[in-house]
């Protein structure tokens, strides 16, 4: 069983863990285009440094291949409608 379950499989994002659910819901309210960095300073991250930032990087990705959100080509993120 994946951790993070496909956005098909399950389209109910109570099935996301707790700091997945919290980021999706940042990218959701955000008025346009997210980067990471904005995600983090939002979950009261220290992003200061890249290295801080880069685990965060990880799960967003995941989140866009998984089809929750959508990363374009300029890295930053959108949701899914």
């Amino acid at each position: 069983m994946l951790l993070i379950p496909h956005r098909g499989e399950n389209p109910d994002e109570a099935a996301l863990p707790g700091d997945y659910r919290k980021s999706l819901a940042i990218v959701r309210v955000a008025d346009g285009p997210v980067q990471v960095r904005g995600v983090g300073e939002e979950l009261g991250l220290d992003v200061t440094a890249r290295g801080r930032v880069e685990p965060l990087r990880a799960k967003m990705t995941k989140l866009a291949h998984r089809g929750w959100v959508h990363k374009r080509p300029d890295g930053r993120f959108t949701a899914r409608r």
